[in-house]
């Protein structure tokens, strides 16, 4: 079992040292795109949900 154990942690080592990591300006970018995106599609969102809330409420008021 420890044998199985040591072989996934060589083989796990051995396909991390194979990855391309990210530089800083790389990471700090797609970090900016990703907060903008998200903030585009939670405003998205939020738009649609008050619009559509205006118009149930006028649909069918709250009583």
């Amino acid at each position: 079992m420890f044998r199985r154990i040591r072989r996934f942690v060589g083989e796990s080592y051995s396909e991390l040292k194979k990855v391309t990591w990210p530089t800083r300006e790389q990471t700090r970018n797609l970090t900016v795109l990703v907060f903008l995106i998200s903030a585009v599609v939670g405003a998205y969102i939020g738009f649609f949900d008050l619009l559509f809330g205006e118009v149930l409420e006028r649909i069918a008021p709250p009583t």
